[in-house]
């Protein structure tokens, strides 16, 4: 019998649905304090998750869950990089 191999869930800090990795867009903490917007998905560090939506980053930014899943403030040009790429630009 072939082995199904599962595909990894995280959680969106816009509106809390679990979905894919591969579906989400992660916010990473490096360990010298750096903020990155992490597209490969492989950057070491505290990441966190948010859908491709606009509305989950504007939830998030609202909720501050990304600087408490982060554990710091965020500049808002990470807010701003990440509206850019969820506009499609």
């Amino acid at each position: 019998m072939a082995q199904i191999k599962k595909k990894p869930l995280r959680r969106c800090a816009g509106c809390g649905s679990m979905k894919e990795k591969t579906e989400l867009i992660r916010v990473v903490k490096t360990e010298s304090g750096e903020i990155k917007i992490d597209q490969t998905g492989k950057v070491n560090g505290r990441g966190v998750y948010l859908c491709k939506d606009p509305e989950c980053l504007r939830k998030a930014r609202k909720s501050r869950a990304l600087e408490r899943s982060l554990r710091c403030s965020l500049p808002p040009d990470v807010y701003d990089e990440l509206g850019r790429q969820l506009d499609g630009g």
